[in-house]
């Protein structure tokens, strides 16, 4: 067909179409992970449950989703990316509607978990055909929109669920995102050949026997993995209890409360696309997002220390989106540099699953601080959290020199 051919040659309008898609779809998983946090304060009051209970939600949604992402990342490589990923979006349409019919805790935490299992599979799908159909001039820029479309997911939850739930109740802002992700699913089933990884790579991954389980020796994938455990516990507070945090300490306007979320995401979303031109020389990851990271850590301390002004604080959190969202494409170029050929899915499952489990201890940890009555305390644990992020970069992009791995071709 003329969607394959296109995509197939390289040439840029089917780049562009690829990458449209699975950003698409990149951005309905990010979209998914604030399914809840946003609609904390109706949850809240119509189960009447504390802040821990409501960070254990999210902590069962980053649970299944770390635990099934090792495992999918297995699963794209053999049977391939496309069936995984509509299968993914079908689990959010599922999940959303659980909630949307819950009656207590425990049909809340099976929503989570649905949600979870529906977000497992992104990373290693999304990766999987950007590196396999994306032309190796454009790879950067296809790492920069992917990453910006994952932040416009997380800026689009927040205003689109707390506006649904503030004029017609929680129950229909679930039903609401249950709607968003049917669309998303019609979408990708229409450009469906666009995203079929070519046989030749699939073929790549079917090595049998232990040499499918080689990669797991990399120091550097160890060090990726850890990376993006420090890296998502510090977005997780961020996400889950720093607008809340910041509510309490800088009396923020409660109207305005959402709008940190959002004004760090929708930032770190014009970050990511300028850090995908800065990514272009992969040697100097490290230092870019040292850079990036150091700068977003010291923001996050002015906002435990510093008397901002409640009306200020929204940008606040914006500069430090925008530093985050620099260092994206770098830290996704650092890990591509981890990847040995064939193992793509695997490489991706395995190190941001890393992403999981910083994101299911983050809210539980930050809810308790919360609970604490230390809201100061959230600040300084997303600050410490990226801080370490500094160490990590330098330590996983020495491992990718000394073992002189070669990136999966594009």
């Amino acid at each position: 067909m003329r969607k394959n051919s296109a995509a197939a040659s390289g040439a840029p309008a089917g780049d562009v179409r690829i990458v449209g898609v699975v950003a698409l779809a990149h951005s309905l998983s990010h979209f998914s992970q604030l399914l809840l946090a946003p609609l904390f304060p109706w949850l809240r009051d119509a189960f009447a449950l504390s802040y821990a209970e409501l960070g254990l939600l999210m902590t069962i949604f980053f649970v299944v989703s770390g635990i099934g992402q090792s495992l999918a990342g297995f699963l794209v490589d053999r049977v391939g990316a496309l069936p995984v990923m509509l299968g993914s979006i079908a689990l959010f349409v599922l999940a959303a509607l659980v909630l949307a019919a819950s009656n207590g805790y425990v049909m809340l935490a099976v929503g989570a978990l649905l949600a979870g299992l529906g977000n497992a599979s992104f990373h290693p799908v999304d990766y999987s055909i950007l590196n396999a159909r994306i032309s190796h001039a454009r790879i950067g820029h296809a790492y920069a929109a992917h990453g910006v479309s994952g932040n416009l997911g997380w800026a689009a939850a927040p205003v689109f669920l707390v506006t649904i739930a503030q004029f017609a109740g929680w129950r229909s802002a679930f039903v609401g995102a249950a709607l968003v992700a049917l669309v998303v699913l019609a979408v990708v089933w229409w450009y469906r050949d666009a995203l079929q990884v070519p046989q030749q790579a699939r073929e790549s991954a079917r090595v049998g026997g232990a040499g499918a389980f080689d990669f797991l020796r990399l120091p550097a994938v160890w060090l990726g993995f850890a990376f993006f455990c420090a890296f998502a516990f510090a977005l997780g507070g961020v996400q889950s209890f720093a607008p809340e945090a910041a509510r309490l300490l800088h009396d923020v306007p409660l109207a305005a409360v959402a709008w940190c979320l959002t004004a760090f995401m929708l930032a770190s979303a014009g970050g990511t696309l300028l850090g995908g031109f800065i990514a272009g020389d992969p040697e100097r990851a490290e230092r870019v997002i040292a850079a990036c990271f150091g700068a977003a850590a010291l923001l996050g301390l002015s906002l435990a220390w510093l008397p901002w002004p409640g009306v200020a604080v929204p940008f606040v959190f914006a500069a430090m989106g925008a530093a985050s969202g620099l260092a994206n494409p770098s830290r996704d170029m650092l890990i591509r540099r981890a990847t040995p050929p064939g193992a793509t899915g695997r490489v991706y499952g395995v190190v941001y699953s890393g992403l999981d489990l910083g994101m299911s201890t983050s809210p539980l940890l930050f809810g308790m601080l919360m609970d604490a009555h230390s809201p100061k305390l959230v600040f300084v644990g997303i600050a410490a959290a990226q801080a370490l992020l500094i160490l990590g970069a330098f330590r996983t992009g020495r491992a990718t020199r000394i073992r002189g791995v070669a990136p999966e071709a594009a």
